[in-house]
């Protein structure tokens, strides 16, 4: 499409319905403003073509705005209208020379929450005294004297004027809906257009005697030209300073909000804050109101189809146009209308939506407090209000933590403290302390992104007095050492943030490269996000890994589906888990008659081999030829390692080298490693059916796939117990073993008992419910009358027991697994 095919489908379209909804609100601003009815349409066409041809937001469309209303009207008031034409110029260009000076992101640093109050606390202030306009009546001096004198007002006699505002704001309020009911698109005609034209009609007609909008004859020659306000200099330079801050965080927000309804160029903040300074200069020169970026305006432009800045400027000539040959024409308009039309535009200002995003974001109380400082109070008061109140949600929030309590077991105790721990909150610290019984062993979880040297001194302090009376404490860190760091006198760096660095990229491919990854390569654009986004906040943390070397505390032993990512359902990070992954979990059984020397061919578990055999006997490890088989054996295990050494040396490394205190086993529900074992789907003589094979898990029901998803959990525990280093560790009370069973549907976690099946990994004294459990599907906890599986004998017998009977039994139960996957195959 070329450039003036554009310009005649797109942008002049859009300029002319800009045009139609910027007339209306210009005169309501001004005449709220308490300024001259022109001074708002000289500020539109100026918006328009200066803002529109300099200004670094393309589809932004700039002209007088609700939120510097109730500003102006205090300048307007202290200063006469000349005296704020030539303050509007100064704020100008002030705004020109943060632009210049690359201010524009800074700007963007005034808390939302702020800003919004603000401007909702303006569009309460707004309404308040248009609704006395609108009934016929004058607005009082002040928020508050409006809503104190609004009930007199309302139970006056009230004539046509008042018909005609009502009417005005139905139709602004159905407008909107109508499209909907009557499935005809109406948004190209903008409901204060709408509005505005059928109740000026609606007057003509009926001859109503209202009050009208009111121009000069001769448009150019009522221009009012800026005087130097005689006021003293700190009173001028506050109206200044505020008109050009508050003009320059109103167009950046705009601009920003802009830029996510379009695909068009991004804005550029500096330009956009240098082009909104050069038309707040020449509107004050030319004597109109302040100009800023307008999200109605600005959002109707882009609903209507522009692709370019030529729609803003053809938007600023429409308007010149119609004011200087059709100003007779703007003159038919009620006052009371272009009074109701400010109530609902003033209304808008407040959003349910954004009051409940800052209540689900803990930022309610900043907007309140703005929102009722700017209507209580006056402008600057509020934001200062709302200023710091923001500042001390931060500061409370930095320096808060959560500290809980919970009770393990007679005598045993875990307090966990998460967030940042300063000397702020060691007082608090040291009661939860103190509630704890003497002589009991507490194990103290730190999850920390800071600590600082008065709580590092408390915690220290607690613990040697502690361990004084009797009492063991362990004190565990999660993702940062900084207690370690402040024991070794290293304490004293940079705050951390723990939780951003484990979160990494949460969606999957999919879900953040959209169909993007269709096209490209999805791993080499996943390292490139990462490297943009995460790397820089998890590289101090793995330096100090490289450093001092991993620490984990868990070995984790999962399946390899795609679906299962363990440090996102253990919340957990770099160092925190030593992890082994396979297909189905799998934790093969030690082979106990093995010294170091393993006969080739022979197999471990007794399982005959349903691959070729040269009489139907049981394979040896000689191939049809006679030749031995150096590769896998029919049982699966190679010629040097056993079942799968792989899994052995991460078992032994992982309790003799890492010293970790705890094997987690961890299945899943939908797993397709149990449910080929379940349907006898593998077949034997591959790699995938020979694997398999290793499970050794009898079912406990096996028409419930998810009871053998944890009956696999539970027999890999078992299998786990046949690794010396294992038992010796567990015996030793060093180590524990755990089965987990997590619920890809839910996204929960479940612990695995042999005894009561699985549970939620709940606090204690909990509720809990069992994975798929309803009303129509109960599942069962497995009582000590049930059918016990293999774990659990195995577990109940000791050593000499295990090595000497319990072994043969389980090859027996593997020998009758595989004639089953063998007749099955068949």
């Amino acid at each position: 499409m070329s450039d003036l095919t554009q310009l005649l489908r797109r942008d002049l379209p859009a300029s002319i319905v800009v045009f139609l909804i910027a007339i209306p609100l210009s005169l309501g601003i001004a005449a709220a403003s308490g300024a001259p009815l022109l001074a708002g349409l000289v500020a539109a066409v100026v918006g328009g073509i200066v803002a529109g041809a300099l200004g670094g937001a393309p589809l932004q469309v700039s002209g007088p705005a609700a939120g510097l209303t109730v500003i102006v009207a205090g300048t307007v008031a202290n200063f006469g209208f000349a005296g704020t034409a030539a303050i509007v110029a100064v704020a100008g260009l002030i705004q020109i020379i943060l632009g210049a000076s690359r201010m524009g992101r800074a700007a963007l640093a005034l808390s939302p929450a702020v800003v919004h109050g603000m401007l909702a606390g303006i569009g309460l202030v707004i309404a308040l005294s248009q609704i006395h306009v609108m009934l016929g009546g004058a607005p009082q001096s002040s928020a508050w004297q409006n809503l104190r004198e609004l009930p007199t007002q309302i139970a006056e006699h009230h004539g046509v004027a008042a018909m005609l505002g009502a009417f005005t704001v139905a139709i602004l309020i159905l407008w909107p809906r109508l499209e909907k009911i009557l499935h005809v698109k109406l948004s190209l005609l903008p409901a204060a257009l709408v509005a505005v034209v059928s109740m000026t009609a609606l007057a003509s007609v009926i001859g109503a005697d209202v009050e009208r909008v009111n121009l000069p004859d001769e448009p150019l020659a009522g221009l009012i030209r800026p005087a130097w306000p005689d006021a003293p200099l700190r009173e001028i330079l506050v109206a200044v300073v505020t008109i050009a801050l508050v003009a320059s965080v109103e167009s950046l927000l705009s601009a920003v909000a802009v830029d996510r309804m379009h695909d068009g160029p991004r804005a550029n903040l500096n330009r956009e804050l240098v082009g909104q300074g050069a038309a707040n200069t020449v509107s004050g020169l030319l004597g109109g109101l302040p100009v800023t970026g307008v999200i109605v305006r600005s959002s109707t432009n882009v609903a209507a189809g522009a692709r370019t800045r030529a729609s803003a400027i053809m938007h600023g000539v429409w308007i010149a146009a119609f004011v200087l040959f059709f100003a007779g024409l703007l003159e038919t308009i009620p006052m009371a209308v272009l009074a109701a039309v400010l109530i609902v535009v003033g209304l808008r200002l407040v959003s349910l939506a954004q009051i409940r995003t800052y209540a689900r974001h803990r930022e309610l109380p900043t907007y309140l407090v703005t929102l009722l400082g700017v209507v209580l109070t006056d402008l600057l008061t509020g934001v200062a209000l709302g200023m710091i109140t923001a500042a001390v949600m931060i500061l409370w929030r930095l320096t808060r933590c959560e500290i809980r309590r919970v009770q393990q077991g007679p005598g045993q105790w875990q307090v966990t403290i998460t967030g940042t721990l300063s000397f702020v909150e060691s007082a608090r610290l040291i009661r939860e302390l103190g509630a704890l019984p003497p002589a009991a062993e507490v194990e103290l979880e730190l999850h920390l992104d800071y600590l600082d040297h008065g709580a590092f001194e408390t915690v220290r302090d607690w613990r040697e007095g502690y361990e004084r009376t009797g009492g063991r404490v362990r004190i565990r860190e999660v993702h940062d050492s900084w207690f370690r760091q402040g024991t070794s006198g290293r304490l004293g760096s940079g705050k951390r943030t723990p939780g951003l660095t484990r979160a990494g990229l949460v969606g999957s491919w999919s879900r953040w490269q959209g169909m993007d990854h269709q096209r490209r390569d999805a791993m080499a654009a996943g390292i490139a996000e990462f490297e943009r986004a995460v790397a820089p906040l998890v590289r101090p943390h793995l330096a100090d890994l490289a450093r001092d070397g991993q620490r984990p505390e868990q070995l984790f032993i999962t399946c390899a589906d795609s679906r299962l990512v363990p440090n996102l359902i253990t919340a957990s990070g770099p160092g925190d888990l030593f992890c082994v992954r396979n297909v189905g979990n799998i934790v093969p059984p030690h082979d106990e008659k093995d010294t170091g020397q393993r006969d080739t061919g022979q197999t471990d578990t007794g399982q005959t081999d349903t691959g070729k055999t040269d009489t139907g006997k049981t394979d040896t490890g000689k191939t049809d030829t006679g030749k031995t088989d150096t590769g896998k054996t029919d049982s699966g295990k190679t010629d040097a390692g056993g079942p799968d050494s792989s899994v052995g040396a991460a078992i032994e490394y992982a309790v003799d080298v890492l010293g970790v205190t705890t094997i987690t086993v961890c299945g899943h529900s939908g797993c397709g490693a149990v449910r080929a074992i379940m349907g006898n789907a593998a077949e034997k003589g591959t790699d995938l059916g020979d694997w398999l094979a290793l499970s050794g898990v009898r079912f406990s029901d096996s028409t419930d796939e998810q009871r053998c998803c944890t009956d696999n959990v539970t027999q890999q525990l078992a299998n786990l117990r046949t690794y010396p280093t294992v038992r010796a560790a567990e015996a030793a009370g060093r180590l524990r073993l755990t089965g987990m069973y997590f619920d890809l549907a839910e996204a929960r976690m479940y612990e695995v008992d042999p005894d009561l099946g699985a549970r939620p990994v709940t606090a204690p004294g909990e509720n809990t419910t069992q994975p798929g459990a309803n009303a129509e599907n109960p599942v069962k906890p497995r009582h000590p009358g049930d059918p016990e599986p293999t774990s659990t004998r195995d577990r109940d017998h000791d050593n000499r027991d295990h090595d000497n009977g319990e072994h043969d039994n389980r090859e027996h139960d593997n020998r009758e697994d595989d004639d089953r996957l063998t007749g099955a195959a068949a």
